[in-house]
């Protein structure tokens, strides 16, 4: 049952957050009387104080403490409390078109494009003080180096797609009532000249835009289920564990108080450059399970379009003092990559998915639509 809480425990819980996260100090009730404008007694925040820490969301560190947040309380802080920031969006988008220039396709070619969108994660880490991740789109690496049409039975036939990193990707085609391999195999090498004629050397994302009506109105019934099959590849291909992580902010986010141990940096440092599986499962693989989520829509309650997972939601232990806020770019509704921005729970969650939002929305309208990143 979710937890509810009333108007003036809200405000106290937001309170303490902000304070906490400003200062990193734990924070008293005198400190919320004096400046923030409650309009209740320092009694009264006392005792509101005393039912959140009974409720899981605020705990002491120390008996005399003041309190500070749980990581359940920044889950109800991030999940109902917190709301964009415009004028912090319309600066960072302000920001990203002054270092990104879209008007120069040519720096959007590869190898180029790394060193953009690496400039664009050095813009964020020096905006959150961070650590900033984004995933390479699939299209730097895994372009089509041949296609195979093969009869596997007198019914079927294997359509096989193999990239240029010898990567395999294979499905089957039924073929329709009345058709067979016997009286098509001139079809099936007829499309297979096609299809190798046309996307040697390209993307699987291409695959949904080739120009089919280029074929004779004869093979026209099974180059329809062909497309079909071909085109249901892209989503298997989006974004690959073997992908390229781009990582800056390293120095911003040691820093940060929560970082003084020089054992934290090192667990949180082998884990940002060695351990590449591990880091897919934290941020690579996000675009598989939203793929309904609408561009144009901003985050609030739930925070739809950016994923926050806080301290121990983090299933790595190097990362159950972090925060990461992340959100996918696309070109239209397909998955190019991911940005990502990690730093201590104790992180300005409105700001910082205010920004990664920012950057992802810049990527996917203003970059991966403009027909860059390779893709036209």
């Amino acid at each position: 049952m979710p937890l509810e809480l009333s108007q003036r425990q809200q405000q106290v819980l937001s309170a303490t957050i902000n304070h906490y996260i400003a200062t990193a100090e734990p924070v008293g009730s005198k400190v919320l009387v004096d400046e923030y404008n409650l309009q209740v007694s320092s009694a009264t925040i006392r005792n509101i104080m005393g039912v959140l820490e009974k409720s899981g969301l605020l705990y002491q560190p120390h008996t005399s403490a003041g309190r500070v947040p749980s990581d359940f309380g920044y889950r109800i802080y991030v999940d109902q409390l917190i709301s964009p920031i415009p004028d912090f969006a319309r600066r960072v988008e302000k920001l990203l078109a002054q270092r990104l220039d879209p008007e120069k396709p040519d720096q959007w070619e590869k190898p180029g494009l790394e060193a953009i969108l690496r400039s664009a994660a050095q813009l964020l880490s020096t905006l959150s003080g961070c650590v900033t991740l984004i995933t390479m789109p699939p299209t730097l690496g895994n372009t089509i180096h041949v296609v195979k049409l093969v009869a596997i039975a007198p019914d079927q036939v294997m359509v096989i797609v193999i990239l240029d990193s010898y990567e395999t990707q294979s499905v089957v085609l039924q073929l329709p009532p009345g058709q067979s391999t016997e009286t098509n195999e001139q079809v099936l090498q007829v499309l297979t000249n096609f299809l190798n004629h046309h996307l040697q050397g390209k993307t699987l994302a291409q695959l949904s835009v080739l120009d089919w009506q280029k074929l004779d109105a004869e093979f026209q019934s099974i180059a329809q289920e062909v497309q079909q099959l071909l085109t249901s590849l892209i989503p298997q291909s989006r974004l690959r564990k073997s992908g390229t992580f781009i990582v800056t902010g390293l120095a911003e986010v040691i820093q940060q108080p929560e970082f003084s141990q020089r054992e934290q940096v090192q667990l949180l440092l082998q884990l940002l450059e060695a351990e590449t599986e591990q880091l897919w499962s934290l941020i690579g693989a996000w675009d598989e399970e939203h793929t309904d989520i609408n561009p144009g829509q901003r985050f609030g309650p739930l925070a739809t379009r950016v994923r926050v997972t806080i301290g121990t939601e983090h299933p790595l232990l190097p990362l159950q003092s972090c925060a990461l806020v992340s959100s996918v770019y696309r070109r239209g509704n397909c998955p190019m990559g991911t940005i990502g921005v990690l730093g201590p729970t104790r992180m300005p969650y409105a700001r910082t998915m205010t920004l990664v939002e920012t950057a992802a929305d810049y990527l996917s309208t203003t970059l991966i639509s403009e027909g860059t990143l390779g893709i036209s």
